[in-house]
């Protein structure tokens, strides 16, 4: 039909202009805080692309719902404001017969959501973490860096270098604080340089000075040293316990339906329900009137995306702290939206009208 084909061009051509703009904030935003990360030290800054990439491919399935949204609002007000959709009705055909061009254009949208929610959300966020763990746990002699000082793998020591050897093997000015065993340690040396002993690293300190003093008692050491041999290594794995549930597969969280497994199932599943019901409300809140602007029907899509996004992530921490299950949030909450919006589908296809009956029928009693 000429009528769905222009409007599946017309779709084509919002959908991927608001997609344009919408990933470009994202990846705006993920690079200002990627770069923030990096000076905190928590990333390394030579692999913020890419955890800035595997953040964004994380972001696609609520873009990508937000933006068909925005592409079938923008469009379905353009037909009404420029009395195109006059012409749909005259031809017989009322608001439900839009469901199916519709569904026709969002399905590879919708397909691609769920795909991306189901298996890309727990990949990205999975190679995400791994790489901040990555530089997080990375050896105490990695950490030290020219002129700064650095804190150990462990948290309790602080160093300070200067290198000045190509290989970082050698330096001098070192400077290393400590707290272990109840003492707080203070060794300050001219120069010091890396002795590997078998899987151990040592570091060699020359011509310097150690300073003790006990936490409890407050007695004080110095020793004063020509060589003195300072061990120091790498940091422990994180255990697999610790593994965040948005990097679980979703495999895995059906095999383990414990409440924060199911949580974040409910979220991932949800992503795909909302995309559906998104496309059924986008045709109910696009009707405007021809003399006004389309920027309340734009307004009031996105307070509703923000609603019901902000509504998924409520119930994740609901069935999360076992406050709701999971089958009753996904009915509750998906079901009531997909019922409601038909609801007002049919009412605006039939042009009911409640409120005149309802006060005709107040004014005979």
């Amino acid at each position: 039909m000429l009528f769905h084909s222009s409007l599946r061009k017309e779709l084509s051509r919002s959908f991927g202009a608001t997609l344009v703009v919408l990933v470009t904030i994202v990846m705006t935003m993920t690079l200002i805080r990627t770069l923030s990360q990096a000076s905190r030290g928590s990333v390394n800054p030579q692999e913020v692309m890419m955890v800035m990439g595997y953040t964004v491919m994380s972001y696609l399935p609520p873009v990508l719902t937000l933006s068909l949204f925005i592409a079938i609002v923008s469009t379905l007000s353009r037909l009404y404001s420029e009395s195109e959709m006059v012409i749909w009705f005259t031809a017989g055909r009322g608001l439900t017969a839009l469901l199916k061009p519709l569904l026709a254009f969002a399905w590879p949208v919708l397909l691609v959501v769920t795909v991306m929610a189901l298996v890309g959300w727990p990949w990205a966020n999975r190679q995400t973490i791994e790489l901040k763990q990555r530089y997080g746990n990375r050896g105490d002699l990695e950490r030290v860096a020219p002129g700064q000082f650095q804190e150990s793998a462990s948290g309790t020591r602080v160093f300070f270098l200067d290198k000045d050897t190509p290989d970082n093997k050698s330096g001098k000015n070192v400077f290393i604080a400590s707290v272990e065993n109840g003492r707080e340690t203070v060794t300050s040396a001219r120069g010091g340089r890396v002795v590997t002993e078998g899987s151990n690293d040592f570091l060699l300190l020359s011509h310097g000075q150690r300073v003790q003093r006990s936490l409890t008692g407050g007695e004080l050491k110095v020793t004063d040293f020509v060589e003195l041999g300072n061990q120091v290594g790498a940091a422990q794995l994180a255990s697999s316990a610790d593994i965040p549930a948005r990097t679980l597969s979703t495999r895995t969280l059906v095999r383990h339906p414990t409440p924060v497994n199911q949580g974040e199932l409910a979220w991932r599943v949800g992503l795909a329900l909302a995309t559906l019901n998104f496309v059924v409300i986008a045709i109910t809140v696009s009707s405007v009137n021809p003399r006004a602007s389309r920027t309340g029907n734009l307004l009031f899509a996105l307070f509703a995306f923000v609603i019901y996004y902000n509504l998924l992530n409520l119930g994740q921490s609901w069935i999360a702290s076992g406050r709701a299950s999971f089958a009753g949030f996904m009915v509750g909450l998906h079901g009531g939206v997909f019922a409601c919006a038909l609801l007002w589908l049919f009412k605006q296809h039939h042009n009911w009208r409640l409120i005149p009956r309802w006060r005709r029928a107040q004014k005979l009693a």
